[in-house]
């Protein structure tokens, strides 16, 4: 029989800025005893500590990082949170609705934010309920980026880095429309991901600037 199931990837930025794979893992349900599984796993390779994570509406992650991490944050895709958050919202309000999102999470301050939010949940709150809804009710995991200065802002507010290593491995997945198991599709992606790290060379942009503030923002934790 055919069963469907996701390729999880989880992509890390390096203490000298440049991004690599930590690791693709498959599975049916997403939900906190998967993603307990995937942190310990990545913890008893050597990952020692995470400052932030950057995912979409993974369910069970919060609880998961919360568990192995405790000292990490989370920080809900901007690009993510528009797109489901829109989707029921009628075409012709559309480009109103993403336009007063903007001046959310576009703010240069958290207070800024706060107040461009209740706004919005003035504006938008009785035509669409569910969408003003979900953002008064993710805002803890929304505002996260608030606290980092600008040159962090840009790498961490939208998981893109990670769609993009997402439409390559798709590119690939997509001549062979099934697998024999776990374990085939787990080696492709494997392969394809050892080719893909070979063109990576470059390091984030100003990463000197950006490291010497995260040195001062987890001073208490180590770094290297």
């Amino acid at each position: 029989r055919y069963v469907t199931k996701a390729a999880y990837v989880v992509l890390g930025v390096t203490m000298d800025g440049r991004k690599d794979i930590l690791g693709v893992w498959i599975g049916e349900h997403e939900n906190s005893k998967f993603w307990l599984n995937v942190l310990n796993d990545l913890k008893s390779r050597g990952v020692l500590d995470v400052y932030l994570f950057c995912t979409d509406g993974l369910c069970g992650m919060m609880q998961a990082i919360e568990a192995v991490f405790p000292k990490s944050r989370l920080q809900r895709c901007i690009v993510h949170q528009v797109r489901s958050s829109t989707r029921y919202v009628s075409y012709k309000d559309i480009k109103k609705v993403v336009a007063d999102l903007k001046k959310i999470y576009g703010a240069v301050t958290l207070e800024e934010a706060e107040k461009n939010l209740q706004t919005f949940a003035e504006a938008w709150r009785k035509q669409y309920p569910s969408c003003v809804k979900s953002w008064e009710e993710n805002w803890p995991v929304l505002s996260t980026f608030f606290e980092y200065p600008v040159e962090i802002r840009k790498i961490i507010y939208t998981t893109n880095i990670i769609e993009g290593l997402n439409r390559q491995f798709r590119q690939i997945t997509k001549n062979k429309p099934s697998f024999t198991n776990d374990d085939s599709l787990r080696r492709m992606l494997y392969l394809a991901s050892q080719r893909i790290v070979k063109h990576w060379h470059a390091r984030y942009q100003n990463w000197d600037l950006v490291l010497s503030q995260l040195e001062i923002m987890f001073a208490d934790r180590a770094i290297g």
